[in-house]
């Protein structure tokens, strides 16, 4: 599933193609995503893309207008900018066909992603009102994740996974986040220091800014708008990893299942 750096290489990718670009077409190949595209996107065409920004995991359309398309990549999606002659794909669900020739699509085999129309605040949109912090901005610190883990039992891994925690934190990022932090992914969110979460915090920012630098992390099928796969892959310390020895220790890597996900982590270094 593409997480926040992901989406954040796609919205880097897309924002210089479709910026102040106006809209000349707007094709809906297959409306039934997550949430049925709705028949008013019909009308976006002759409005202007204003700007191109990401909240948590979707990318967020300023129009001329004042309205808003929101559009996720669910589980495998992938958004494109190519030649609007260009021929249509499978599984290729929406697109913008921009006047100056180049168009934007949204390919999605699962179909788990979405395409709606919002007003004039996003923000106070059901999906995006109660999502937590950014967690590459002041508001996400040390002192956030403590207060926010007062008398949380739950596993520390799970907890910053938490969108309600903070947003983008996946699997991937969780696991080698608390890695390079030396927490336990098992041990209980109330039960992690100030301190502790102080360097956890800083290391979940040096993951994600490293694998948005790397353009993501290719596990399936992530692929960015030009087709390409991220290459975070490649400098997993902990992710991916049991049973093989810990780059820091030569201790064995050992797994856990965690809220139906795997939770790789080193018994020595991480207590």
């Amino acid at each position: 599933m593409p997480e926040l750096p992901e989406v954040e290489t796609t919205c880097r990718g897309v924002e210089p193609h479709v910026t102040k670009q106006s809209i000349a077409q707007v094709h809906v190949y297959q409306p039934s995503l997550r949430w049925p595209i709705p028949q008013a996107v019909e009308s976006l065409a002759g409005l202007r893309i204003e700007r191109v920004f990401r909240r948590a995991k979707y990318l967020i359309f300023q129009l001329s207008d004042g309205q808003h398309l929101l559009m996720h990549l669910g589980m495998s999606g992938v958004i494109r900018v190519v030649p609007a002659k260009t021929a249509l794909q499978k599984h290729d669900h929406f697109e913008l066909v921009m006047t100056q020739g180049q168009s934007l699509r949204l390919n999605d085999p699962r179909r788990f992603g979405c395409v709606l129309l919002l007003g004039q605040d996003p923000m106070q949109h059901r999906l995006l009102s109660s999502l937590g912090p950014e967690p590459l901005t002041a508001a996400f610190n040390g002192q956030w994740l403590k207060t926010q883990a007062t008398n949380k039992q739950q596993a520390v891994k799970n907890f910053i996974m938490d969108n309600h925690v903070v947003v983008g934190v996946g699997n991937i990022y969780a696991a080698e986040s608390l890695f390079k932090a030396g927490i336990n992914p098992l041990r209980a969110a109330s039960r992690v220091s100030l301190p502790r979460y102080e360097r956890l915090a800083t290391c979940i920012k040096q993951v994600l800014s490293q694998a948005i630098s790397a353009g993501g992390t290719t596990l399936n099928d992530f692929k960015n708008t030009e087709g390409k796969p991220g290459y975070f892959k490649q400098e997993l310390l902990v992710y991916g990893r049991a049973g093989e020895a810990c780059v820091q220790c030569g201790s064995t890597i050992r797994n856990r299942i965690l809220g139906q996900r795997a939770s790789c982590y080193c018994p020595t270094c991480q207590t």
